[in-house]
């Protein structure tokens, strides 16, 4: 079986412009991302797929994988979609390129549900980890997901999910971390699939997997990805790898 990491990377960045450009400690953010998803040994190749002339250049300068995506995409799905179609792949685990503080062991549990799928049961897999702060919970950027007994996504919702009408019962609440690996057939099904009114209200490209039928497995996992999202977070970064080196 032979597993990829591809990390979709834009320039453009609504809350931090240019942010994968950005100096940490001497390297770009997106090389350092590259760089420690290679160094996690889970991958047959690392690949970064993007449309920026100078987030290509910066990787193929310093010896990586670089593919150019072609096409305006509404989402990470169709630009991975796009860069893995020709490729002789059969699972594509999905990188955020903002967060070069990898965690190998998340990325590894994805992986595994594969290993263990003889059956081909399982489409994607995905990451969830339990919240009980109210306000967390109730936060539209914390994506909600609910399972069935075998931890397979029902649904994903901006919304509290289960509502608590009766909050006797103690139901958990688990927000979703976007930590992805696909089987490649379902990602070119999604690539040619078009887009419904779940996804659309919610803004949520996992609903579309849903609703044409895919199936999702979740592993629970207390994983908090490190992201850098804002200049704040880029400080904290610097900071952080300067007390790890």
């Amino acid at each position: 079986m032979k597993i990829i990491a591809v990390i979709p990377a834009r320039y453009a960045s609504t809350r931090f412009p240019a942010k994968l450009m950005q100096d940490l400690g001497g390297k770009t953010v997106i090389l350092r991302t590259y760089e420690a998803a290679v160094n996690t040994k889970l991958f047959d190749a690392v690949f970064v797929v993007t449309d920026s002339d100078l987030i290509y250049d910066e990787i193929r300068t310093h010896g990586g994988n670089v593919i150019r995506s072609i096409k305006e995409h509404e989402s990470g799905s169709d630009r991975i979609a796009e860069a893995i179609e020709n490729l002789d792949v059969d699972i594509v685990v999905n990188v955020q390129g903002d967060e070069p503080f990898i965690d190998a062991e998340p990325l590894a549990k994805v992986i595994e549900v594969f290993r263990n799928d003889l059956d081909k049961k399982v489409d994607l897999a995905s990451l969830m980890r339990e919240i009980t702060n109210e306000t967390d919970i109730n936060n539209p950027n914390n994506v909600k997901v609910v399972v069935d007994q075998n931890e397979f996504a029902l649904y994903f919702s901006r919304s509290v999910i289960p509502y608590p009408r009766d909050k006797s019962v103690g139901a958990r609440y688990l927000q979703h971390i976007g930590v992805y690996a696909f089987r490649k057939q379902a990602l070119l099904d999604f690539y040619s699939l078009p887009m419904q009114s779940l996804e659309a209200s919610e803004k949520l490209e996992q609903l579309r997997y849903l609703e044409f039928g895919k199936r999702i497995k979740m592993i629970e996992t207390t994983h908090i990805g490190i992201g850098i999202d804002t200049p704040e977070d880029l400080e904290k970064a610097r900071k952080m790898l300067k007390i790890e080196s």
